[in-house]
């Protein structure tokens, strides 16, 4: 993705927190406005909504269909309820997403147990997995029917389509179902190189929440059911959830735009650039980065002082404040430029100390 697109104001900062601090991409605006013509059907009875079934199932396979849903914290919560009876549980990585940032939304409003699992990466494996995947038929203990994994993991990690697999068949062995957290999807394939359903589909996932506002959307995300045999309801559960858009042809218009083409790639290949680009960067410094960067988020330790020297400009997480690990996050719109600038500034507080 080149620098010259124009996609956000040179004057503007841009910062190192979130994808999700970066504005809508130029094509998702004008697929917005050339959707605003007329009057369309309400709640997903409209064209654009329709042409986003052909898109996703271009994607991700002929049996595939698209729930638009406004969030990524709805789209995991109508997932997953639809997956589980009440007295279901969910199988996750401790660090993930659903778990860690959705503040309790899949037990407080979908009314469902996560089972957690440590992981040193944020990959789960059937090992990890097996720790909570116990207890079937004990009245005494929530019921593990879905294992949910993250892709690109919390922690920047990517899972490669054996992985996917393994765990798939784990938990088809023992009556589970698989859901991906799939807010960086785009991520994950662009580090890959593989179409989406490369570890999705063809490896036997059953539904995905497929991501939009961290790759250049203004918000909207989908519920992509990927075996229908594995939900029950979920139209239903997006009403109830407070997830059906009344003008959803505004969600799916964004959709189509970042997925009908190449945008999503385009988009998800430039963030994990600049990442590499960042990574390479603080290697130089002779920082301490402690995970892979495989996606568009690195983690490095930096000293307080130099911490707060880079806050007086950009904002970015503390991820562990016991070792005083941040998380620098790039997006679809982050230059070769703020990268240069960051690792200036970085190189300058490390000298001044």
């Amino acid at each position: 993705m080149g620098e010259t697109e124009g996609v956000s104001t040179p004057h503007v900062p841009r910062h190192f927190a979130s994808d999700n601090y970066a504005g809508a991409h130029p094509e998702v605006l004008e697929a917005l406005g050339a959707a605003n013509v007329g009057h369309a059907p309400a709640y997903g009875d409209d064209p654009h909504t329709a042409h986003l079934q052909d898109v996703v199932r271009a994607h991700f396979g002929s049996a595939a269909v698209a729930y638009p849903v406004f969030n990524g914290t709805g789209a995991n919560v109508v997932a997953l309820q639809a997956m589980l009876p009440r007295w279901g549980a969910v199988i996750c990585s401790a660090s993930a997403h659903v778990n860690t940032d959705e503040n309790a939304a899949p037990e407080r409003v979908g009314g469902l147990k996560l089972l957690t699992v440590p992981t040193p990466d944020g990959r789960l494996t059937p090992e990890l997995v097996a720790r909570q995947a116990h207890g079937f038929g004990d009245v005494h203990r929530a019921q593990p029917g879905v294992v949910s994994l993250t892709q690109s993991t919390e922690l920047g990690t990517v899972y490669r389509p054996e992985d996917v697999r393994a765990l798939v068949d784990q938990a088809h062995a023992l009556g589970m179902r698989v859901h991906v957290d799939g807010a960086r999807l785009s991520n994950a394939a662009a580090r890959l190189g593989l179409p989406l359903r490369a570890f999705t589909t063809d490896v036997g996932v059953d539904v995905v929440s497929l991501g939009g506002t961290k790759n250049g959307l203004l918000f909207g995300e989908a519920v992509v059911v990927l075996d229908p045999a594995a939900v029950d309801g979920v139209g239903y559960l997006r009403k109830s959830g407070m997830q059906l858009a009344s003008k959803m042809r505004f969600v799916s218009a964004q959709l189509v735009a970042l997925y009908e083409g190449d945008l999503w790639l385009r988009s998800a290949a430039h963030a994990n650039a600049m990442a590499d680009r960042l990574r390479a960067g603080v290697d130089a410094l002779g920082l301490d980065v402690t995970l892979p960067t495989e996606a568009n988020a690195v983690f490095v330790r930096l000293p307080a002082d130099v911490a707060a020297a880079l806050r007086r400009r950009w904002r970015f997480y503390d991820w562990d404040p016991t070792d005083g690990t941040v998380r620098l996050m790039c997006a679809f719109d982050t230059t070769t430029q703020d990268v240069d600038d960051l690792l200036s500034a970085l190189g300058d507080a490390l000298a001044a100390r």
